[in-house]
């Protein structure tokens, strides 16, 4: 019979507070895709905007389910989890959603400098025209290289398990799931790569976005334009700059979770996967404060049960 592990204290606290996170992350997820495709099944259509939201709340609520599977079985049943076709499986489905998660916030990031920023060149002027037609084949772009990235990720994953598997014996799980750890450099070289562009798409989106605001806001101060639009103009700038220092520690721990010597250290993995896990949560959280159907949808709901809770 396959031989149980003993969780460690800390083991276990990492599980329960990876699996509040992650099971807040997927109902904040859940309802983003809930609104938007109720409100798809009644009007028959989607804005561009809302289709990055649909997709991207798909891949977050995915992402964190099977995320949370590797994560707690790689914790306290190892033995579970390198065998095969499971981790196969996993490591495809994990790495499709995680790197479509990428890909899907810096279309929306792409999305908001192209709408909302105004710069007078010709090929910015013609993408802010055409961009109702661009996004659907640049999430399906997304989509087919997440794909892609799944599918290498699944080759690899075989590759050495089977490898291992046979160098250490059939039954030594310890030794095969610390050589996984070890062997996996070309999985980690393509997560690396697809976090790289992605984060670079978002920061060039941000930075030309900030620097658009920042001089509009300037124009309207020497033009004596009224407070309330300068404060809408404010406002925005801070939402963007929020959401690109909170995508840039992502991105970093993104980066220390795929370095092998980090991971030996428990306090920095640990931190790592804290934040990790609580980004897709608060980034969506924030995006529905930003938009004013989820917004107005989840007061309602929310007023809705403090009725309830106050009648009981």
């Amino acid at each position: 019979s396959p031989q149980q592990y003993n969780v460690t204290s800390f083991g276990a606290t990492t599980v329960a507070i990876i699996t509040l996170e992650t099971f807040a992350g997927m109902w904040i997820n859940a309802f983003i895709l809930c609104v938007l495709g109720i409100g798809w099944a009644k009007k028959k259509t989607l804005n561009s905007n809302e289709k990055i939201l649909l997709l991207l709340g798909c891949s977050r609520f995915w992402f964190l389910c099977f995320s949370w599977v590797y994560c707690s079985l790689s914790i306290t049943y190892p033995n579970h989890l390198y065998v095969q076709l499971t981790f196969q499986l996993i490591a495809f489905f994990q790495s499709f959603f995680n790197c479509s998660n990428l890909w899907f916030s810096a279309c929306l990031c792409v999305f908001y400098c192209i709408k909302i920023a105004n710069f007078r060149n010709r090929f910015f002027i013609y993408l802010k025209v055409k961009t109702d037609r661009i996004v659907p084949w640049l999430l399906l772009a997304s989509v087919l290289s997440a794909l892609a990235i799944g599918i290498i990720a699944y080759d690899i994953a075989d590759t050495k398990l089977g490898n291992n598997r046979n160098s250490t014996g059939q039954g030594n799980f310890s030794q095969v799931s610390g050589k996984m750890d070890e062997n996996l450099f070309q999985l980690y070289f393509i997560y690396g790569f697809g976090f790289v562009t992605s984060f670079t798409a978002v920061a060039c989106s941000a930075l030309l976005l900030l620097f658009s605001l920042w001089r509009h806001k300037c124009k309207m101060q020497k033009n004596s334009v009224n407070s309330l639009s300068m404060d809408a103009h404010i406002k925005a700038m801070k939402s963007i700059l929020s959401f690109f220092i909170m995508y840039s520690i992502n991105f970093m721990f993104l980066i220390l979770s795929l370095i092998p010597s980090t991971k030996k250290e428990k306090y920095v993995a640990f931190l790592s996967l804290l934040f990790l896990y609580a980004f897709p949560g608060l980034h969506s959280l924030i995006l529905i404060c930003s938009n004013s159907k989820l917004e107005k949808t989840l007061l309602r709901i929310l007023s809705c049960v403090k009725c309830k809770v106050c009648i009981r």
